[in-house]
């Protein structure tokens, strides 16, 4: 399991197109069949406890909520935090307030 900032401050400035105060931080580029969606958890939701079929990118873009890894540390996570998950690691998550997160899975993840 690998923890990933993707908050404003590790963005780069767009210069381009005349555009002002405006950030960009790319998240992978993908050369493989990839599935990118949401997931909601509600108030007191969890994902239960499962193996990553493939490569899984965990981006959460609203809320907090909590991740769990194999070794059953439960670690707090928030917007602008994300976590990728490798083929076979067994996981969970969930949330006491709600959260939603990007989901990006892939056989290949190139973080950038």
């Amino acid at each position: 399991m690998q923890l990933i900032q993707f908050t404003q401050d590790l963005a780069n400035p767009i210069h381009q197109y005349q555009s002002i105060d405006t950030f960009y931080r790319k998240i992978t580029k993908t050369e493989v069949p990839t599935t990118i969606g949401f997931i909601y958890i509600e108030s007191g939701g969890v994902v239960g406890l499962h193996e990553a079929p493939i490569p899984q990118l965990f981006i959460v873009i609203n809320g907090e909520g909590w991740i769990r890894g194999e070794d059953g540390e439960k670690i707090t996570i928030k917007t602008g935090q994300g976590v990728l998950w490798l083929q076979g690691q067994a996981h969970e998550s969930g949330s006491i307030t709600g959260l939603t997160a990007l989901v990006i899975q892939a056989e290949q993840i190139n973080l950038t």
